[in-house]
């Protein structure tokens, strides 16, 4: 992180938004369960990853210096094209993936990434999911029945 960003992430007060349920437009994979890693940003595989040592290495990105690895994604748009879908196959290869990525919107090459890589996905929300789903909550995503719970 540069000098000049400052990242602060709260675990969200008891209650504060558990018990809501969203529902996505699109979703796919199996259901998950897991703490939720939020920012109004957006996701590149790419650009944004140490797909290495599983962090958001961008020093632009709100989440720069954080491991996505084994949480459960909540962004507001995918970025890039077929660079980023295979990257995440090669991430799975090593263990290094999200729970899961939720959107506002994803565009479909993502989404076969997703899908190859065996990543549940979901976007298509009626609000902003970056504003609902508070930052270190624990959601849980139901693909079949396209949800998503704050625990």
């Amino acid at each position: 992180m540069s000098p000049k960003t400052i990242a602060i992430h709260r675990k969200p007060k008891a209650g504060a938004a558990s018990g809501k349920v969203l529902v996505a437009r699109h979703a796919m994979g199996p259901k998950v369960r897991g703490p939720a890693l939020v920012a109004k940003d957006g996701f590149s595989a790419r650009y944004d990853l140490d797909r290495i040592a599983g962090i958001f290495s961008r020093p632009a990105h709100k989440l720069a210096g954080q491991s996505y690895v084994g949480k459960i994604l909540v962004l507001d748009t995918s970025k890039g094209g077929v660079a980023s879908a295979w990257m995440l196959a090669e991430m799975r290869s090593r263990d290094k993936v999200p729970l899961a990525i939720v959107f506002n919107t994803v565009n479909p090459i993502l989404v076969q990434g997703a899908a190859l890589a065996d990543i549940p996905m979901m976007a298509g929300f009626d609000a902003d999911v970056t504003a609902l789903v508070p930052s270190g909550a624990e959601v849980e995503i139901d693909p079949a029945r396209k949800t998503l719970a704050i625990l």
